[in-house]
């Protein structure tokens, strides 16, 4: 290539930077031959066919691009050395090739050998072309390269970088980005001192630009001249340690995720042996456990360079997971096993929650996270934001209950070794926490990579540099320790860099380096107390993620329902019984269970593959759960009393209430089959009392079940009833209603015979309408346009709504005195929604249960119920909590929030009347002063292009109730929706003796308390470990009741660490705190 001679000098220190620049780097982007096409040139490169394709043109952002959908590509170019670039002699210095690229995959050629490879994640790289070139000396270089299917590709830069040799003076390019980073400094901490670099650049002897070595004399002489300057800069510090951001599943199947993490680390163990001081971090003890099973060689030279602090394990977490739709005993669990794993393998429990790439964090975090014995987060995903970037990058984060957590926003992950990307960042670090000391994370990330060779030759050669901050590898306990220490610290007196005066000559700078000030920047007398975020962390972004791939989210509620009742249940029968109580197979479900929450698997944003393995991991520990329930509820029914049967033949129900609080519910039992058909099954109670009950419809799936409500279940306890025959036909069924209206002692809906919307619902206690509008309306909308398909909504979907939904059909199912069914069945252009309004004798909640087949593309669909109340704020269950969020925006913050996520309810609610919301695996909400909005599905194309297309199942609820709202009550009532009594017909051999015909083994007192888990001790086989949780946000106490003969020991942290000294209690009291965790060891005296 034929250089351009640069313009004239100017004096401004920019245009100087990049004069010098341009003798050491020079862009490649516009000389690149394009093909497109999959036909291999390599056996022609050397005949130059390719010269004559057309040269690649240019878009506005000066990038090569080429169309989405996994298109080839080939860029072609000889390379031939000039003897100058600039008239600046470049022989015998080293060459090396910088490209970045966006591509799904990249080949890259030298001279028809291929020399690297890299795809979305591993963009950048510098190829080395020659160790001391000569003027004439010619390259050629090939790119194959292949568009994402998600998006164009691009060849974004490529330019060529002539580096001295070492040893050697340093080129002009190298002094230019040490300049820049002067600039950077001066500009942030003492822009008045600038012109004093302007002058000192006037002293560079341009005229011996052809005279390499007198020219380098003049740039080494003006190097002296700053030393002042870089004395400055030198007291400040970025601490750099190794990563790799390996996503467990995302846009690779999981067997290509191990793949990636043995070469990541193969190659971190390598570079380890050249570069003695590289410390490198990773997270999720999950992928550690399978390498320690698969390969057992790799993982013990992990643990030999963790016992040498050379590697840490930073995990807190068991995974990566998912934070604002897992429930609060998953979260525990998370830390649970992660940190008993990293204690047990690695020595030492994690003091740092590593999270950088999670999709939001839920309010009570901070709380969990400090049970577990973490005292740091760690996140850089805060700075996706795309509407207000996240404030702080150092910050208190307070959690619903007051605990506090130290809280880092790290810098970005998949980073190089840049000295102005660094100086950019470290100056933001400094300007917002006024600390001198930054934290950089040097490596290829998402699909694994770490450090490579050039970036810690990089690393390096700057760290010689006097004009770049000090570098030094450490570890991310290491560097928030010591911010800790610098905060706990008092602020000294300094002045500020005020005189400095750059001498012509080299003694006079000498003697004027007294001039500067060098004390430590974080000396100044300024506060540095942090800033205290009390309220969730919300990202605003990835919005979709609370709705796509329903599977996910239901596969994740059922899994953890049914792993808490298989729990709860064990351990009643252990303790009742010579149970064996399964420790080891419910660790293994968890584990699946927890492992299938990670924040690309759980959030929907894969993929196909990906579910594919995941369904198969969620239906394993269905089985498991489920299995291990059954087994449990028939140990326990064969020991419990079956007193008074009113007959021979009746066969006893016991009724299972897995939730500590009395329930009465309508139960939905199968008979088996009778012998005779002058008989008809009937119910009884344990007096011998006929129950009222209803036979189920024909059109339902089980047509011979009978519905009955069973009354006043206990607190995790059961209710004995009878199923007997009778000789009578008189078993209430369903009855043709004359209208389109649901009623029972507290309502009165109305469906609306032309849409099936809800045209009324009317409290009978108050004789309140509850609807201003149609309820229950399906509202779609077109939802296209964004990068992040599956991840985000789009902004303006409000403004693309699709035709309303057709009526298809509208019919009885069941009018019963026990259960009404009201079934609609409507249209969505290719879709169809099948809808059940259900409503029970004695409840005043509507049940809509819900059957889509879903076969839309880029659409989305809400179920809106405009309400007749009206509140400035709407409250939406979290975690082990509740968090309120204005209905009217009135910060940029809540303007952001145009999309939220709840665990399983939402609720308006004035002083003296709430509505609310409950379902059982839908979590994103938006809501205005009278409206609540559930958004039922979306319809993404990548990175599965036939995400939840298909056939659906889910329920969700509308429940007014009097009063203003009670979180408390709200959270039982959405317990209750989704966990069910459970019943269980037993035949015994023989009867067992007289008792009461219920009891309750376990009574927690407060109503505001609610049971997370009851499970054996981890490491004491005696022990009994009880969760709860406080939901109202009072102060209140525990009064343990139990038939079980147990009694409260200690208090646990979550790892089940004694904490006697800290929570006081007596055997059957202790006190908790408003939105407390409380972890209690119970044993028999």
């Amino acid at each position: 290539m034929a250089p351009t001679q640069p313009s004239q000098p100017l004096t401004t220190t920019a245009t100087t930077i990049e004069r010098l620049r341009q003798l050491s780097q020079t862009s490649i982007q516009s000389s690149w031959h394009w093909a497109h096409t999959d036909v291999s040139i390599l056996g022609s490169l050397q005949q130059d066919s390719w010269s004559t394709w057309p040269i690649a043109p240019l878009n506005q952002r000066q990038h090569i691009a080429w169309p989405r959908g996994q298109h080839p590509l080939w860029l072609c170019q000889r390379i031939t050395v000039p003897e100058t670039l600039h008239g600046y002699l470049v022989q015998d210095q080293q060459l090396k090739l910088a490209l970045t690229w966006w591509a799904e995959q990249a080949q890259i050629f030298l001279d028809g050998a291929l020399v690297q490879a890299g795809d979305l994640f591993d963009c950048f790289t510098r190829i080395h072309l020659s160790s001391a070139v000569q003027p004439g000396q010619s390259f050629i270089i090939a790119l194959r390269l292949i568009s994402p299917g998600h998006d164009d590709g691009a060849l974004v830069r490529s330019h060529l970088i002539y580096e001295a040799q070492p040893n050697e003076p340093i080129e002009p390019g190298f002094l230019a980005d040490e300049l820049s980073v002067l600039q950077l400094y001066l500009t942030h901490f003492a822009p008045d001192q600038q012109s004093h670099l302007d002058t000192a650049l006037r002293q560079i002897n341009w005229a011996n630009l052809s005279h390499r070595d007198h020219f380098h004399q003049s740039l080494e002489t003006l190097r002296h001249h700053l030393a002042p300057l870089g004395t400055w800069i030198k007291q400040r510090q970025i601490h750099l340690l190794g990563h790799a951001h390996l996503d467990l599943a995302w846009l690779w199947p999981l067997e290509d995720t191990w793949l990636a993490a043995e070469r990541t680390f193969h190659s971190v163990l390598s570079l380890q042996q050249t570069f003695t001081e590289l410390t490198y971090t990773h997270s999720s003890p999950a992928l550690f456990a399978w390498l320690e099973v698969n390969r057992s060689d790799l993982f013990q030279s992990i643990q030999y360079q963790v016992r040498s602090r050379r590697w840490a394990v930073d995990a807190g977490l068991w995974v990566e997971p998912e934070l604002n739709l897992i429930s609060g005993e998953s979260i525990t669990r998370q830390i649970l096993y992660g940190q008993r794993y990293c204690q047990d393998k690695f020595g030492h429990i994690s003091p740092i929650a590593w999270l950088p790439d999670s999709f939001g964090f839920c309010w009570q975090l901070p709380q969990l996270l400090a049970q577990g014995g973490i005292r740091y987060f760690a996140t850089q995903k805060l700075r996706w934001n795309d509407t207000n970037p996240f404030p702080h990058d150092l910050f208190w984060w307070q959690g619903l209950d007051g605990t506090r957590i130290l809280s880092l926003t790290l810098p970005p992950i998949g980073s190089d070794i840049d000295p102005l990307t660094m100086a950019t960042y470290a100056c933001d670090w400094e300007t917002k926490t006024g600390l001198p000391e930054a934290l950089w994370l040097p490596g290829i990330g998402d699909h694994g990579g770490g450090p490579t060779q050039d970036m810690l030759d990089k690393a390096h050669r700057w760290a010689t540099s006097p004009f770049f901050p000090r570098l030094t590898f450490t570890h991310a306990v290491d560097f928030l320790q010591t911010l800790e220490t610098r905060l706990a610290s008092p602020p000294h007196q300094h002045s500020s860099l005020t005189d400095i005066s750059l001498a012509p000559n080299a003694s006079s700078a000498k003697s004027k380096t007294n001039d500067i000030d060098t004390s430590s920047p974080s000396d100044s007398d300024q506060d540095l107390s942090l800033p205290v975020w009390h309220n969730e962390l919300y990202l605003e972004l990835h919005r979709g993620c609370y709705t796509t791939h329903a599977d996910q989210k239901w596969y994740n509620r059922r899994c953890e329902d049914l792993l808490y009742q298989a729990e709860l249940f064990s351990s009643l029968a252990t303790l009742l019984t010579d149970h064996a109580y399964p420790k080891a197979e419910l660790e293994t479900a968890w584990k699946q269970v927890l492992f299938n929450q990670f924040h690309d698997i759980l959030p929907g944003s894969a993929i196909p593959d990906v579910f594919q393995t995941a369904n198969d991991t969620w239906q394993t520990a269905l089985a498991t759960a489920k299995r291990l329930l059954d087994q449990a509820l028939a140990t326990i029914t064969q020991t419990l009393p079956q007193p008074h049967a009113p007959s021979n033949t009746a066969i006893p129900i016991f009724i299972f209430n897995p939730l500590n609080w009395k329930r009465s519910e309508v139960v939905t039992i199968t008979p088996p089959p009778s012998s005779s058909t002058k008989h008809l099954w009937c119910i009884q109670d344990s007096k011998g009392r006929h129950v009222p009950h209803q036979k189920q419809d024909q059109l339902i799936q089980v047509p011979e079940a009978l519905h009955f409500l069973a009354t006043d279940i206990p607190s995790i306890g059961y209710r004995l009833f009878w199923l007997s025959q009778q000789e009578t036909s008189s078993i209430p069924t369903s009855k043709n209603c004359p209208d389109w209206s649901l009623e029972n002692t507290f309502l009165k809906v109305t469906i609306d015979p032309c849409s099936g919307d809800l045209s009324n619902i009317v409290d009978k206690r108050t004789q309140r309408e509850i609807l201003s509008g149609p309820g229950n309306q399906l509202q779609a909308f077109v939802d296209k346009g964004q990068y992040w398909d599956a991840w985000n909504i789009a902004p303006d979907y409000a403004e693309h709504p699709l035709p309303s939904t057709t009526l298809n059909t509208i019919q009885w199912i069941e009018s019963g005195p026990i259960r009404q069914r009201l079934r609609v069945i409507r249209s969505l252009n290719r879709s169809t929604f099948t809808q059940d309004y259900v409503l029970d004798v004695e409840s005043s909640l509507l049940k809509i249960e819900t059957w889509v087949d879903w076969q839309e593309s880029q659409v989305m669909v809400k179920a809106a119920f405009p309400l007749t109340i009206t509140t400035d704020v709407a409250t939406y269950e979290i975690p082990y909590g509740t968090i309120t969020r204005p209905t009217i925006p009135q910060t940029d913050e809540d303007k952001a929030k145009w999309e939220v996520p709840a665990l399983r309810w939402a609720s308006l609610g004035t002083s003296d009347y709430s509505i609310s919301l409950l379902t059982t695996c839908k979590h994103g909400f938006d809501s205005q002063p009278s409206q609540l909005r559930l958004t039922l599905l979306k319809a993404p194309l990548w990175p599965d292009p036939k995400a939840d297309r298909g056939k659906h199942h889910f329920t969700y609820a509308i429940y007014p109730h009097l009063g203003p709202l009670s979180a408390k009550h709200m959270t039982r009532k959405a317990h209750g929706l989704n966990i069910p009594i459970q019943a269980r017909l037993h035949r015994p051999n023989t009867l067992a003796p007289d008792g009461d015909p219920w009891r309750s083994f376990l009574s927690l007192g407060d109503s505001s308390l609610v049971l997370s888990s009851l499970k054996l001790c981890e490491d004491d086989s005696q022990g009994f470990i009880l969760r709860c949780y406080e939901s109202q946000g009072e102060t209140t106490t525990l009064n343990l009741k139990t038939s079980l003969n147990l009694d409260i020991q200690y208090s646990t942290d979550i790892l089940e660490n004694r904490l006697d000294s800290q929570v006081k209690h007596t055997p059957s009291t202790v006190s908790i705190l408003p939105w407390g965790i409380l972890n209690l060891c119970l044993k028999r005296p």
